[in-house]
Protein backbone atom coordinates (compact mmCIF):
# COMPACT_ATOMS: atom_id res chain seq x y z
CA UNK A 1 0.00 0.00 0.00
CA UNK A 2 1.55 2.83 -1.36
CA UNK A 3 2.65 5.72 1.43
CA UNK A 4 1.49 3.76 4.36
CA UNK A 5 2.53 0.27 5.87
CA UNK A 6 0.23 -2.59 5.75
CA UNK A 7 0.12 -2.38 9.65
CA UNK A 8 0.69 0.46 12.29
CA UNK A 9 0.93 -0.72 16.26
CA UNK A 10 -2.21 -3.07 16.64
CA UNK A 11 -4.18 -1.82 13.68
CA UNK A 12 -4.23 -3.85 10.29
CA UNK A 13 -4.73 -1.56 7.20
CA UNK A 14 -7.82 -2.50 5.01
CA UNK A 15 -7.83 0.36 2.43
CA UNK A 16 -8.23 4.14 2.01
CA UNK A 17 -11.42 5.78 2.54
CA UNK A 18 -11.10 9.65 1.72
CA UNK A 19 -8.58 12.04 0.68
CA UNK A 20 -7.68 15.31 1.02
CA UNK A 21 -5.08 18.52 1.18
CA UNK A 22 -4.20 18.16 4.64
CA UNK A 23 -4.31 14.01 4.76
CA UNK A 24 -5.13 10.83 3.65
CA UNK A 25 -7.55 8.61 6.00
CA UNK A 26 -7.73 4.40 6.48
CA UNK A 27 -9.98 2.42 7.16
CA UNK A 28 -8.18 -0.59 9.49
CA UNK A 29 -8.70 -3.40 12.02
CA UNK A 30 -7.63 -2.93 15.53
CA UNK A 31 -6.44 -6.30 16.46
CA UNK A 32 -6.44 -6.17 20.15
CA UNK A 33 -9.77 -5.34 20.62
CA UNK A 34 -11.67 -6.22 17.44
CA UNK A 35 -12.83 -2.66 16.44
CA UNK A 36 -12.68 -0.52 12.84
CA UNK A 37 -11.04 2.39 13.62
CA UNK A 38 -10.08 5.35 11.12
CA UNK A 39 -6.42 6.45 10.77
CA UNK A 40 -5.22 9.50 9.53
CA UNK A 41 -1.72 10.30 8.00
CA UNK A 42 -0.06 13.02 6.32
CA UNK A 43 -0.05 12.74 2.99
CA UNK A 44 3.79 11.17 2.22
CA UNK A 45 5.18 14.07 0.76
CA UNK A 46 4.01 16.27 3.56
CA UNK A 47 5.77 14.19 6.34
CA UNK A 48 8.91 16.29 6.59
CA UNK A 49 7.25 19.43 7.02
CA UNK A 50 7.14 20.46 10.51
CA UNK A 51 4.59 23.56 10.18
CA UNK A 52 2.17 20.70 9.15
CA UNK A 53 3.09 18.04 11.41
CA UNK A 54 2.52 20.80 14.17
CA UNK A 55 -1.27 20.89 12.86
CA UNK A 56 -1.98 17.39 13.05
CA UNK A 57 -0.58 16.89 16.28
CA UNK A 58 -2.82 19.78 17.15
CA UNK A 59 -6.00 18.20 15.75
CA UNK A 60 -5.38 15.05 17.83
CA UNK A 61 -5.26 17.38 21.09
CA UNK A 62 -8.48 19.38 19.96
CA UNK A 63 -10.15 16.05 19.21
CA UNK A 64 -9.25 14.91 22.89
CA UNK A 65 -10.42 17.70 24.50
CA UNK A 66 -13.58 17.58 22.86
CA UNK A 67 -16.57 14.75 24.27
CA UNK A 68 -19.81 15.12 22.22
CA UNK A 69 -22.06 12.44 20.28
CA UNK A 70 -22.17 15.05 17.21
CA UNK A 71 -17.93 14.89 16.91
CA UNK A 72 -16.00 12.27 15.75
CA UNK A 73 -13.73 11.04 18.25
CA UNK A 74 -10.01 9.91 18.91
CA UNK A 75 -8.52 7.02 20.35
CA UNK A 76 -5.13 8.25 20.27
CA UNK A 77 -1.78 8.70 18.17
CA UNK A 78 0.23 5.87 17.02
CA UNK A 79 4.23 6.31 15.50
CA UNK A 80 5.74 3.79 13.09
CA UNK A 81 9.08 4.81 11.27
CA UNK A 82 8.93 8.47 12.60
CA UNK A 83 5.79 8.95 11.08
CA UNK A 84 2.80 9.89 13.56
CA UNK A 85 -0.88 8.16 12.29
CA UNK A 86 -3.95 10.02 14.39
CA UNK A 87 -6.63 6.64 14.90
CA UNK A 88 -10.16 7.88 14.59
CA UNK A 89 -13.32 6.78 15.30
CA UNK A 90 -14.70 5.13 12.58
CA UNK A 91 -17.66 6.34 11.26
CA UNK A 92 -19.75 4.68 8.49
CA UNK A 93 -21.66 6.11 6.58
CA UNK A 94 -22.51 9.07 3.92
CA UNK A 95 -21.51 12.59 3.99
CA UNK A 96 -23.25 15.46 3.96
CA UNK A 97 -22.34 16.54 0.78
CA UNK A 98 -22.53 12.99 -0.83
CA UNK A 99 -26.25 13.16 0.52
CA UNK A 100 -26.87 16.92 -1.07
CA UNK A 101 -25.55 15.92 -4.56
CA UNK A 102 -28.66 13.86 -4.99
CA UNK A 103 -30.91 17.12 -4.24
CA UNK A 104 -32.30 19.20 -1.42
CA UNK A 105 -32.56 18.33 1.65
CA UNK A 106 -36.33 17.85 2.60
CA UNK A 107 -37.24 20.98 5.25
CA UNK A 108 -37.54 18.90 8.03
CA UNK A 109 -34.28 16.48 7.51
CA UNK A 110 -32.26 19.72 6.91
CA UNK A 111 -33.28 21.02 9.96
CA UNK A 112 -32.95 18.02 11.99
CA UNK A 113 -29.47 17.45 10.77
CA UNK A 114 -28.40 21.50 11.00
CA UNK A 115 -29.66 21.34 15.06
CA UNK A 116 -26.65 18.41 15.24
CA UNK A 117 -24.30 19.79 13.93
CA UNK A 118 -25.12 23.45 15.74
CA UNK A 119 -25.02 21.38 18.59
CA UNK A 120 -21.53 19.94 17.72
CA UNK A 121 -20.14 23.18 16.95
CA UNK A 122 -21.64 24.39 20.38
CA UNK A 123 -19.81 21.99 22.01
CA UNK A 124 -16.40 22.60 19.80
CA UNK A 125 -16.77 26.46 21.00
CA UNK A 126 -17.99 26.12 24.68
CA UNK A 127 -14.35 24.24 25.22
CA UNK A 128 -12.78 27.36 22.92
CA UNK A 129 -12.22 25.71 19.61
CA UNK A 130 -13.17 27.11 16.32
CA UNK A 131 -13.34 24.53 13.34
CA UNK A 132 -12.57 26.70 10.81
CA UNK A 133 -13.40 24.43 7.86
CA UNK A 134 -17.15 23.30 8.34
CA UNK A 135 -18.59 22.13 5.19
CA UNK A 136 -20.69 19.27 3.99
CA UNK A 137 -17.26 16.95 2.94
CA UNK A 138 -16.58 17.55 6.69
CA UNK A 139 -20.00 15.87 8.46
CA UNK A 140 -21.09 12.39 8.23
CA UNK A 141 -24.53 10.65 8.04
CA UNK A 142 -24.37 7.07 9.40
CA UNK A 143 -27.52 4.80 8.11
CA UNK A 144 -29.29 5.16 11.85
CA UNK A 145 -29.21 8.66 11.93
CA UNK A 146 -26.33 9.78 13.52
CA UNK A 147 -24.59 12.96 12.48
CA UNK A 148 -21.08 13.52 13.37
CA UNK A 149 -18.98 16.83 12.69
CA UNK A 150 -14.99 15.37 11.25
CA UNK A 151 -11.79 16.99 10.44
CA UNK A 152 -10.55 19.80 12.86
CA UNK A 153 -7.08 19.88 11.23
CA UNK A 154 -7.67 23.51 10.87
CA UNK A 155 -8.89 23.81 14.48
CA UNK A 156 -7.55 26.60 17.11
CA UNK A 157 -8.03 28.21 20.42
CA UNK A 158 -10.16 31.12 19.99
CA UNK A 159 -7.69 34.19 19.78
CA UNK A 160 -7.82 36.46 22.34
CA UNK A 161 -6.79 39.03 19.55
CA UNK A 162 -6.98 39.23 15.70
CA UNK A 163 -3.27 40.22 14.93
CA UNK A 164 -2.15 36.34 14.70
CA UNK A 165 -3.20 34.84 11.14
CA UNK A 166 0.15 35.39 9.39
CA UNK A 167 1.84 32.88 11.83
CA UNK A 168 -0.26 29.88 10.85
CA UNK A 169 0.83 30.38 7.53
CA UNK A 170 1.88 27.50 5.10
CA UNK A 171 2.68 27.17 1.50
CA UNK A 172 1.75 23.22 1.15
CA UNK A 173 -2.38 23.83 0.91
CA UNK A 174 -4.10 22.75 -1.78
CA UNK A 175 -6.41 24.38 -4.62
CA UNK A 176 -9.41 24.56 -1.99
CA UNK A 177 -7.65 25.97 0.65
CA UNK A 178 -6.47 29.34 -0.55
CA UNK A 179 -2.89 31.07 1.04
CA UNK A 180 -1.77 34.41 0.65
CA UNK A 181 0.48 36.50 2.71
CA UNK A 182 0.21 38.66 4.72
CA UNK A 183 -2.53 37.35 6.18
CA UNK A 184 -3.41 33.79 5.51
CA UNK A 185 -6.72 32.07 4.16
CA UNK A 186 -7.47 28.88 5.30
CA UNK A 187 -10.69 27.23 4.69
CA UNK A 188 -12.71 26.10 1.72
CA UNK A 189 -13.36 28.89 -0.73
CA UNK A 190 -17.18 28.42 -0.85
CA UNK A 191 -17.74 28.11 2.69
CA UNK A 192 -15.44 31.13 3.91
CA UNK A 193 -16.83 34.20 6.17
CA UNK A 194 -16.01 37.78 4.77
CA UNK A 195 -12.98 38.15 7.47
CA UNK A 196 -11.84 35.00 6.92
CA UNK A 197 -11.62 35.44 2.77
CA UNK A 198 -9.17 38.59 4.09
CA UNK A 199 -7.36 36.49 6.05
CA UNK A 200 -8.00 37.72 9.22
CA UNK A 201 -7.86 35.92 12.85
CA UNK A 202 -11.03 34.32 13.13
CA UNK A 203 -12.83 33.30 16.35
CA UNK A 204 -16.60 31.53 16.35
CA UNK A 205 -18.45 34.26 14.16
CA UNK A 206 -16.66 32.37 10.84
CA UNK A 207 -18.22 28.79 11.99
CA UNK A 208 -21.70 30.59 12.31
CA UNK A 209 -21.21 31.89 8.53
CA UNK A 210 -20.17 28.93 7.29
CA UNK A 211 -23.18 26.68 8.78
CA UNK A 212 -25.55 29.42 7.36
CA UNK A 213 -24.12 28.60 4.12
CA UNK A 214 -24.14 24.79 4.91
CA UNK A 215 -27.88 24.89 5.74
CA UNK A 216 -28.97 26.99 2.82
CA UNK A 217 -26.98 24.05 0.58
CA UNK A 218 -29.02 21.63 2.76
CA UNK A 219 -32.34 23.16 1.96
CA UNK A 220 -31.81 24.56 -1.94
CA UNK A 221 -28.85 22.11 -3.31
CA UNK A 222 -26.63 25.46 -4.16
CA UNK A 223 -24.41 27.19 -2.27
CA UNK A 224 -25.04 30.88 -1.89
CA UNK A 225 -22.14 32.75 -2.93
CA UNK A 226 -20.87 29.89 -5.51
CA UNK A 227 -19.41 31.48 -8.54
CA UNK A 228 -17.68 30.70 -11.83
CA UNK A 229 -13.96 30.39 -10.12
CA UNK A 230 -12.75 31.23 -6.30
CA UNK A 231 -12.25 34.90 -6.97
CA UNK A 232 -15.48 35.10 -8.55
CA UNK A 233 -16.81 33.70 -5.10
CA UNK A 234 -14.80 35.57 -3.15
CA UNK A 235 -16.05 38.72 -4.47
CA UNK A 236 -19.50 37.65 -3.86
CA UNK A 237 -18.95 36.43 -0.39
CA UNK A 238 -17.99 40.39 0.05
CA UNK A 239 -20.58 42.34 -1.66
CA UNK A 240 -23.70 39.76 -2.36
CA UNK A 241 -26.53 39.16 -0.31
CA UNK A 242 -27.41 35.43 -0.20
CA UNK A 243 -30.71 34.66 -2.22
CA UNK A 244 -32.91 33.82 0.42
CA UNK A 245 -36.12 33.17 -2.20
CA UNK A 246 -34.57 30.08 -3.30
CA UNK A 247 -35.18 28.76 0.08
CA UNK A 248 -37.95 25.95 -0.34
CA UNK A 249 -41.31 28.10 0.52
CA UNK A 250 -42.02 25.32 3.32
CA UNK A 251 -38.77 26.65 5.39
CA UNK A 252 -39.88 27.98 8.90
CA UNK A 253 -39.18 31.79 9.18
CA UNK A 254 -37.36 31.15 12.24
CA UNK A 255 -34.73 29.07 10.17
CA UNK A 256 -35.08 31.90 7.59
CA UNK A 257 -34.01 34.19 9.99
CA UNK A 258 -31.46 32.29 11.15
CA UNK A 259 -29.77 31.30 7.73
CA UNK A 260 -29.55 35.46 7.28
CA UNK A 261 -28.40 36.49 10.53
CA UNK A 262 -25.51 33.59 10.08
CA UNK A 263 -24.57 35.27 6.21
CA UNK A 264 -24.19 38.78 7.81
CA UNK A 265 -21.25 40.34 6.63
CA UNK A 266 -20.03 41.86 9.80
CA UNK A 267 -19.14 39.03 12.01
CA UNK A 268 -20.78 40.79 15.17
CA UNK A 269 -24.49 40.62 13.80
CA UNK A 270 -23.85 37.00 13.92
CA UNK A 271 -24.19 36.73 17.14
CA UNK A 272 -27.00 33.78 18.83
Amino acid sequence: MTGIPDKIGVYQIDGEIGRGGMGVVYRATDSSLGRTVAIKALPAHMGDNHELMARFEREAKTLAALNHANIGGIHGIESDQDRKYLILEYIDGETLADRIARGPLRVSEALDIGSRIADALAAAHDAGFVHRDLKPANVKITANGRVKVLDFGLARPEPSNRHRASSDATSTETVSHIVTTPGTILGTVQYMSPEQARGEDVDRQTDLWAFGVLLYESLTGTRPFDRGSAGECMAAIFADEPDLSALPATTPSEAVALIRRCLRKNARQRQR
